[in-house]
């Protein structure tokens, strides 16, 4: 049985000494009196050679980085537990999914693909979702993204892809974004990377958290059973607090005012012991139906929508600790297609077996050598006994014979019986001459990315097309942009005619392209969305005056429903409540911005009323947050602040009764209390996340 706390006992057997427990020493034990200068001849004559402690101090500091990741470089990780709902005997012996009591450590990183480590989190790019199970039997990884497709088909063209995304070589620019010539150049040449391009426009590519996204295993995966017999299986994590994503211009902002917005959102979060939850869920085909479907099951670049393979639960992960060290553990973790347990196996898909290649050869070069397993954080919780010795960085200490078989050693290790525990490869008959050829059930290239385009709401397709806009928009070479506007008519006329229009070029021929208006909801954001506001940050703007009652009535209710309520004002400390007593401030108005909260709260006070209104860092605070779509909480005196960038056709309640909600903007003229019906209308608008269609703000 699995212990959950296993990993954690390994990890704690490798963490360097308490450096309070003695004295500061050289690498080699000797203490060490005086780190501040260097051993000269006199107080201003050269500097030593015998001086070992600062050559080796600085030969280590001058090898402490290693090569960042070729793509993922940017990342952040946890440590948490999955735990099955039931047995999964029916489909697959492995292990970790058989008993519900039984919790699997695991080691998750998420990710953004094109930019390097020191850019920001909320580009506009794919995120990564690999999970790392430390099973019973061995590692398994699940390396999956935020978005269930891939650019292309064949693994082969990746190093094409990857170079054509990445900064162009002339002058490396740009970073972190897919707005550049050879990104396009290259999605306009090859039709198969559209569906991923539409998943790419989407405000999928801008999640609002690591703990807000959704996660897709890819590939068309196969369970084996106890029997032998297989299934096809596409896997799927689904976040508890719902999926939610930030809008563009929100994104851009965020990416000065806070770097890092994701991964701290997502430390922070686990820090308050709001650990973050996914459902594992499995859609499985079986393998009789393999050719059931309009497209093949072995093509990464497409779905198996929702409403033709339900998708099934099976287990829920939660990640409960941040790690002790950035390095050891989130940038030295190693994960690997093919690191899989008895029952989980591949399929023919050709990018999947290019994955299995690529991974392992990888990091070799990133992590110095084949003994990269031996690092804490990629170490097996099971016995690990092989022959593989020496090389760089190995760590154990091996005796005994080191081939199979042999004799001299006991026969040791042997190999395992016929009980099943041993990994077994599917057995699969397969024939065909040796050629380069595409399989045409791959050629379909539009039908799926012109699904997503008719799955999404009105509002999904404009932002969509305002990010072609946008990306194409900075492409210089015009014939990239009509290339692409092209193919994009394949997918649909109104999408290619609304982004060519906004990008200077001209319309598309019609293509007579018919996808029979075909949608999956479940592709929708609009029904994706949790109903909790556990760890939404809302924004409290105050001034001295503030009815304090009414503030702390409507900080208790918010934060009991988890959500995180800050207090801002123009300076730190504290402001003057109603009361005659101070009310303490979180920050300071000017060290933060609406972008980088989910809702925005005026509470009344009349001697507070006209400095927030007269307060132009306050105002531009409130008009982001209502261009952004977020939701707008205004009490009492709250009311008339609002009311001063209030657009022509929004309802507020000194119009409509004590409290009114209109379009996510909740207000209420009751004074010196907050009500129950306030409470519930807020939340419920913070529940939904953004508000769209709302009338257009005055500047």
């Amino acid at each position: 049985m699995t212990d959950p706390d296993r990993k954690q006992r390994q990890r704690e057997e490798h963490l360097a000494p308490d450096p309070c427990e003695g004295p500061l020493t050289t690498d080699q034990g000797v203490a060490v009196d005086h780190t501040d200068d260097s051993l000269t001849v006199g107080e201003r004559g050269p500097t030593l050679m015998e001086d070992f402690h600062f050559r080796e101090k600085m030969t280590h500091f001058d090898h402490e980085r290693i090569p960042e990741r070729v793509v993922h470089a940017r990342g952040a990780g946890a440590y948490g537990y999955f735990e099955p709902y039931e047995s999964c005997a029916e489909f697959t012996k492995a292990a970790f999914l058989q008993d519900p009591s039984v919790r699997t450590p695991v080691f998750v990183r998420f990710s953004t693909v094109q930019g390097p480590r020191g850019s920001a989190d909320t580009v506009r790019d794919v995120r990564g979702f690999a999970t790392k199970f430390y099973t019973s039997e061995g590692n398994y990884d699940l390396v999956g993204n935020n978005m269930p497709v891939f650019f292309i088909q064949d693994g082969i063209k990746f190093p094409d892809f990857v170079h054509a995304l990445k900064p162009e070589p002339h002058n490396d620019i740009p970073t972190g974004a897919s707005a550049h010539d050879t990104l396009w150049d290259f999605v306009s040449l090859q039709p198969e990377t559209l569906h991923m391009m539409m998943w790419l426009m989407s405000d999928r590519a801008i999640p609002r958290s690591f703990r807000m996204m959704q996660g897709f295993g890819v590939h068309t995966f196969r369970f084996v059973d106890a029997n032998g017999k297989g299934t096809f299986v596409k896997f799927h994590w689904k976040p508890k607090l719902g999926v939610h994503s930030l809008v563009w211009d929100e994104a851009q902002e965020c990416a000065g005012r806070d770097p890092d917005f994701n991964r701290r959102d997502l430390w922070n979060a686990i820090e308050a012991g709001e650990y973050p939850e996914y459902e594992l869920g499995v859609q499985l085909v079986p393998e009789e139906d393999e050719f059931n479907f309009d497209f093949d099951l072995l093509d990464a670049t497409k779905i198996i929508p929702e409403e033709q393979v339900p998708v099934r639960p099976i287990g829920r992960m939660v990640l409960n600790r941040t790690p002790d060290n950035f390095f050891a553990e989130t940038e030295q973790v190693a994960f690997h297609t093919a690191n899989v347990v008895p029952g989980i196996d591949f399929t023919n898909d050709p990018l999947l077996q290019a994955r299995n290649f690529s991974y392992l050869d990888t990091q070799l070069i990133r992590l110095g050598g084949p003994n990269f397993a031996q690092i804490p954080v990629n170490r097996p919780i099971a016995p690990v006994r092989t022959n593989q010795r020496d090389g760089y960085h190995q760590t154990a200490i091996h005796t005994g014979t080191n081939y199979s078989p042999n004799s001299l050693g006991g026969g040791c290790p042997a190999l395992a019986g016929p009980d099943g525990y041993a990994f077994t490869h599917y057995a699969e008959r397969v024939d065909g001459h040796k050629i380069r050829k595409r399989s045409e059930s791959f050629k379909d290239f539009y039908s799926q990315a012109a699904l997503f385009w008719n799955s999404m709401s009105d509002w999904e397709r404009q932002h969509i097309v305002d990010a072609f806009r946008f990306e194409l928009g900075k492409v210089t070479a015009m014939k990239v942009r009509e290339r692409t506007v092209d193919e994009l008519g394949h997918i649909d006329y109104g999408l290619a005619t609304a982004v060519a229009e906004g990008i200077g070029v001209a319309n598309p021929a019609p293509s007579g392209a018919n996808h029979k208006q075909a949608s999956s909801p479940a592709l929708s954001l609009e029904n994706l969305r949790g109903e909790s506001i556990r760890t939404r940050t809302i924004a409290v703007l105050v001034t001295d005056g503030v009815d304090t009652d009414q503030l702390t009535q409507a900080r208790e209710a918010l934060s009991a429903q988890g959500a995180v309520v800050e207090v801002l004002a123009k300076h730190d400390g504290k402001v003057s409540g109603s009361d005659g007593n101070g009310y303490p401030v979180n920050r300071a108005l000017p060290t933060v911005a609406s972008v980088l909260y989910d809702a925005v709260l005026l509470p009344g006070g009349p001697a507070g009323t006209p400095d927030l209104a007269s307060d132009p860092t306050a105002m531009r605070f409130i008009r982001d947050a209502y261009l952004h779509g977020k939701p707008i909480g205004a009490l009492g005196s709250g009311v008339g602040v609002l009311a001063s960038v209030r657009p022509e056709g929004l309802r507020i309640a000194s119009e409509h009764g004590h409290v009114c909600a209109d379009h996510g903007v909740v207000t209420d003229t009751t004074t010196g209390s907050t009500s129950e019906e306030f409470t519930q209308a807020f939340t419920e608008a913070i529940a939904a996340h953004r508000h769209w269609g709302r009338p257009v703000v005055r500047c």
